[in-house]
């Protein structure tokens, strides 16, 4: 079995990152973190999260995200499952992040995006069945 334990995002300010993350995931800390260097810049460094997973963040980043409307390479978006969407929803939307785009409307499914303080999207997701094939259908 593989399981995804973490993810690298280059990021402006990790603090105002941590606004959006941190009303995502409110049982996730910070788990440590450092200064270094990466590639002859200075950079601050960190990870969020729980023991099985995190985001690690860091800083100095430059320039705009790309535009998920082009077609240019690079990340489009990533997802999590929560058992509470609404809540979800209602955590980012107070910390002052609106909903970027709605789902596509299923009976098995509800998601939604948002974009986080460095344009990245990120799409939450709650399912109505654990049964794969209506989960995974499309």
């Amino acid at each position: 079995m593989i399981t995804l334990e973490h993810i690298n995002l280059v990021v402006k300010d990790i603090e105002k990152s941590l606004e959006f993350y941190r009303a995502a995931f409110p049982h996730w800390h910070v788990r440590g973190g450092d200064k270094g260097e990466w590639s002859g810049k200075p950079r601050n460094w960190l990870h969020f999260g729980d023991d099985y997973q995190y985001i690690a963040f860091a800083d100095n980043g430059v320039g705009d995200n790309r535009d998920l409307t082009g077609h240019q390479v690079g990340l489009a978006h990533f997802a999590y499952v929560t058992s509470d969407l609404k809540g979800t929803i209602a955590r980012i939307t107070q910390a002052g992040f609106a909903i970027h785009k709605e789902g596509m409307p299923d009976k098995y499914r509800d998601n939604i995006y948002f974009l986080d303080a460095d344009g990245y999207e990120v799409e939450f997701v709650q399912y109505h069945t654990d049964l794969p094939e209506l989960r995974n259908r499309y």
